[in-house]
């Protein structure tokens, strides 16, 4: 753990009734955020407070004085303090002027992002089990925090919910529970005239949550074949054991430049064969720096090549992004594989000394780059998803 860390984990609250330090919070590295959220606008119609500082002031507040907040034990309360802290970051670069109004499209996905950089590097949460659980739960309540509020919309909630939820599988420690939570103080920590509407929606969330049996953890399904068949948008039930035949798995790695994926495959798979987009760089000759569309086309002819013989393979990229992925599940999988996912990561550090160690090395700015857009993989993106430290 990092200084940042220390100094940021000790300023936040002990006790739901002992007054929030703010100046020891904005005191730590996350007080730039702080700043830069406070020269932030907000649709007044909705926030009359003002700015996001004064909003994300407000959450935190009224969090602290919820209830289901203060039945939490103290990690998880601290847990819940840093992601309503963390929740509308992405306010800051998302926020523009449309038709006269301020409005701040994929504020939440962005902000999500913002946070894994902040604790992964400032923070130093990255590289062991424990500290891969914190952020990333933290991550992914700020990512879905928006939804309660308007999952009643959506087309089909049920779905939505069971799919968010399926996540307690790798991060035991996010529940749709603890969203519709964070989603009740952001509700409760603004001034608008529909407050007390805003803050039944995330209860009403919580009861549809509740009747379809995850909200405290992952829906339970028949098998991990249904699972993945319902979770990906087929019409079944979650109670029938779906007939499976994939004829065999294949699995995609995924993770930043450094993080031991050669080393993975070497000790758990080493009798497979393995379609690397390194090793076909170098077939190609084509630099990481140069335009990768030949090399993915050449990596996905040789899937295919051993997609169509039945046997099962790695395919080993950085695969950082769900629409990277998305796309090479559904190619493995319209070709009747089943699909184990498996991401790595390791600390900052140790990963920039391997990639020095690496025959390629890809730029330390390039590395940065990628975990900006790095968005590790949920666990209804294939049925079988591994989140895996080295």
């Amino acid at each position: 753990m990092t200084a940042e860390w220390k100094a940021l984990w000790s300023a936040l609250p002990e006790s739901p009734d002992e007054p929030i330090r703010w100046e020891a919070i904005t005191a730590t590295g996350y007080g730039s955020f702080a700043r830069q959220m406070a020269q932030t606008q907000q649709n007044p119609v909705w926030h009359g407070e003002g700015d996001v500082w004064s909003h994300t002031r407000m959450v935190c507040e009224q969090l602290v004085k919820l209830p289901a907040y203060r039945a939490e034990n103290l990690p998880h309360q601290r847990m819940l303090f840093l992601a309503a802290l963390l929740h509308d970051i992405g306010k800051v670069p998302c926020t523009v002027m449309e038709d006269g109004k301020w409005t701040s499209p994929h504020h939440a996905t962005t902000g999500a992002r913002m946070a894994r950089r902040y604790l992964w590097v400032d923070c130093g949460l990255c590289g062991t089990p424990e500290a891969q659980q914190l952020r990333e739960t933290i991550c992914w309540l700020v990512r879905y925090h928006m939804v309660p509020a308007h999952l009643l919309e959506q087309k089909d909630p049920e779905h939505r919910l069971s799919k968010i939820a399926s996540n307690g599988l790798l991060l035991p420690d996010f529940t749709v529970h603890r969203l519709c939570l964070l989603a009740q103080a952001d509700a409760l920590g603004r001034i608008a005239e529909d407050t007390a509407e805003g803050a039944e929606k995330p209860q009403l969330c919580a009861m549809a949550a509740e009747d379809s049996g995850c909200l405290h953890s992952p829906r339970p399904f028949a098998t991990a074949h249904t699972a993945r068949a319902y979770l990906s948008g087929r019409k079944v039930w979650p109670g029938q054991a779906l007939f499976d035949d994939a004829w065999g798995q294949v699995t995609l790695l995924c993770g930043l430049p450094g993080t031991g994926k050669d080393t993975w495959i070497v000790e758990n798979c080493p009798h497979l064969p393995m379609v690397s987009l390194d090793e076909l760089r170098k077939e190609l000759r084509i630099s990481p720096t140069d335009s990768q569309g030949p090399v993915v086309q050449a990596g996905k002819e040789r899937c295919r090549e051993l997609l169509r013989a039945h046997q099962p393979f790695v395919y080993n990229a950085t695969n950082l992004t769900f629409s990277t992925r998305a796309g090479f599940v559904e190619l493995f999988e319209n070709y009747g594989a089943s699909v184990h996912i498996v991401y790595l990561e390791t600390p900052w550090e140790e990963q920039l000394r391997r990639n020095q160690n690496r025959c390629a090395v890809v730029p330390e700015a390039a590395i940065g780059h990628m975990l900006d857009k790095l968005s590790p993989p949920e666990a209804y993106e294939a049925r079988w998803v591994e989140y895996v430290c080295v």
